[in-house]
């Protein structure tokens, strides 16, 4: 994997970039869409391909480990072939699921052992067969094994977390660097920095994992409840401390808004459910605020469902038809409103890299944070 800085923004940290994997170029900032167990909800492979214009998407160990099994994955050739989508991929390790997982998890040196959620079969997660797991899924871009704290979480708590991922860190670069892909072409891995909302921890744990040297990095244990200053104000920290040559991947964030201010703290890559899963709920981004599409005033609005849209389907579907889907609970309405949110996600984060490269992007980016902030 090659990262390669193309501009820099001057009155902000904002980057636009390119990433090179053996699967393709994915051009940053760049928002993934969530495929969890191999799929995005509701969205066909060419959709994503030709509709949203994703250029790189998610899938979870946690997840493709209990099903459809590692075995299954390896027989189809990678989770490349078993989905037939020929663009990058990143794996999430699973640490965010088994934190997730509180009361059917316990936490240790070793690892973690965890109750499945399908049937409360017991299992153990180490920093080394996540590693080999990643290896047998197969994605371009697969993450160190990492405790994420909650929120609130105590000061002493936090620090002795951020150490056992440190810890876990070392091990899962050792498994990484000792085994070889499985398929053919090479896959980077990604350390997670971690340390709650301590300025001092965040700052230790981005010099600590940036002195591994990996292709790229991450930051994890926020969106997790704090409020978005102290979200900022970590994102702020650490980026002044990580590597500029390589990339910088926020997990699990965020909202539009969200996207744009971290974007601006020198952010390269986002993922987060919140474009599928508030879509399947009817709530819909848009350039000028958001809707949430259950709501009565829509009942007889046969506009598009954005005046200036960022998807094929706002012009072909009414807002009245949308609301009449969801609210029926037409499996058509979960497909529609997904893809227009998740079209609006990859529209923004084009937008702002072709801010970056003209030079006026805080100027864009303030214009557009008091627009998307509005509800329609």
């Amino acid at each position: 994997m090659k990262f390669k800085l193309e501009k820099k923004d001057l009155q902000s940290k904002a980057r636009a970039g390119e990433i090179t994997t053996e699967h393709g170029v994915i051009k940053t900032p760049i928002f993934m869409p969530v495929g969890t167990a191999g799929t995005v909800k509701g969205v066909h492979q060419h959709e994503l391909n030709s509709d949203t214009k994703a250029q790189i998407i998610l899938g979870n160990t946690y997840h493709l480990y209990l099903r459809p099994k590692l075995e299954v994955i390896q027989q189809a050739g990678g989770l490349h072939q078993f989905m037939n989508w020929d663009k990058p991929i990143l794996t999430d390790s699973g640490g965010y699921q088994v934190y997730s997982l509180s009361a059917r998890r316990k936490i240790k040196e070793e690892g973690a052992t965890f109750a499945s959620h399908i049937d409360g079969s017991k299992h153990l997660f180490t920093p080394e067969n996540v590693m080999d797991i990643q290896r047998t899924i197969g994605a371009d871009i697969i993450m160190a094994f990492d405790e994420c704290t909650p929120y609130p979480c105590d000061y002493k708590y936090a620090k002795n977390s951020m150490h056992l991922t440190h810890r876990w860190l070392k091990r899962c670069c050792e498994r990484f660097d000792e085994t070889e892909p499985h398929y053919g072409y090479n896959q980077a891995l990604f350390p997670i920095v971690q340390g709650s909302v301590y300025k001092d921890l965040r700052k230790q744990s981005a010099e600590k994992i940036a002195s591994f040297e990996r292709e790229g990095n991450a930051i994890g244990g926020l969106s997790v409840g704090e409020p978005d200053d102290e979200m900022y104000e970590m994102c702020d920290i650490v980026t002044d401390i990580l590597p500029e040559d390589k990339p910088r991947y926020l997990m699990g964030v965020g909202t539009p808004i969200n996207l744009l201010e971290n974007i601006a703290l020198g952010i390269d890559m986002f993922d987060c459910v919140m474009p599928t899963r508030n879509a399947r709920n009817g709530m819909l981004f848009t350039k000028n605020g958001f809707i949430n599409i259950k709501n009565k005033k829509w009942e007889a609005d046969f506009s598009p469902l954005d005046d200036e849209g960022t998807s094929h389907v706002d012009s072909f579907y009414s807002k009245a038809y949308l609301r009449h889907l969801i609210i029926s609970k037409e499996i058509l309405g979960a497909q529609i409103a997904t893809l227009h949110n998740l079209s609006f996600y990859l529209w923004l984060v084009n937008e702002a890299r072709e801010h970056i490269l003209l030079g006026d992007f805080t100027t864009w980016k303030n214009k557009m944070v008091k627009q998307l902030a509005a509800r329609l």
